[in-house]
């Protein structure tokens, strides 16, 4: 399956990760057997900063230091089923003339006081903005922190995973639609492009910046590009390892 939309509606914090395995445990899916697998690569040194940076394109310069002011925030990568292929879900942010405006995103946002820790602020703001429910989710890992200069974010983000496809509700305030794409399409070499593309944190266009292009012409470009690029360096070592 190529892409569907749907319309509607550096901290050294541990995650944490649930076992949902039952003691009885089913023959595994092929979409589950990645997912377990993803999950004990994530409890491994993670493949980092030089991973994202194969899909690097930003507004501004990252200093060599994420600044002391700047504020925490999580996303959540959900992976699940469709069929027998593992799906990503992202999303496309409302035109409303901030950093990250119109951009194609993961569900997620600022560290809130009552927020328990960083994986609460994932799921959080992905049942604020799309509707998934928290208790729906099962934590495969964490994926290494990011910091995003222009809005003075860093980014931890959080791979999930639902074994069946989830149910939206979107933020009208905040989502404009829903994209699910499977990890074959999205992971695909031809899918890596060089474009030139437009920020609304920029009076200029960026040039050559990398980016994942969908089969409808959608460009993931930036902090979400270079979270996914991570991701599938991972996931490459179960293609390498055959399994």
């Amino acid at each position: 399956m190529a892409v569907m939309c749907v319309s509607d509606s550096e901290t050294s914090e541990e995650p944490i990760i649930q076992n949902t395995k039952p003691q009885n445990q089913p023959k595994l899916t092929p979409t589950h057997r990645q997912v377990e697998w993803l999950k004990e690569r994530l409890r491994q040194p993670l493949p980092g900063r030089s991973a994202q940076e194969r899909m690097m394109g930003r507004v501004v310069a990252s200093p060599p230091v994420v600044p002391d002011n700047a504020r925490l925030s999580a996303v959540l990568c959900l992976l699940f089923p469709v069929g027998d292929a593992l799906h990503m879900l992202l999303m496309k942010r409302r035109e409303d003339k901030t950093a990250h405006s119109g951009q194609v995103s993961f569900p997620g946002g600022r560290h809130e006081p009552e927020d328990p820790d960083l994986l609460a602020t994932a799921l959080r703001e992905a049942y604020e903005e799309v509707g998934v429910m928290p208790a729906g989710v099962a934590v495969v890992g964490a994926l290494t922190p990011l910091y995003i200069p222009v809005s003075n974010f860093n980014v931890f983000p959080f791979v999930g995973y639902m074994p069946e496809r989830p149910n939206y509700t979107l933020s009208d305030n905040e989502v404009s639609y829903t994209i699910e794409v499977s990890l074959d399409e999205l992971l695909h070499p031809e899918r890596k492009i060089i474009t030139d593309v437009y920020s609304p944190a920029a009076t200029y266009k960026i040039k050559n910046v990398h980016a994942y292009n969908l089969n409808d012409g959608t460009i993931i470009w930036g902090a979400t590009a270079m979270i996914i690029s991570e991701l599938e360096v991972a996931l490459s070592e179960m293609q390498t390892a055959g399994l």
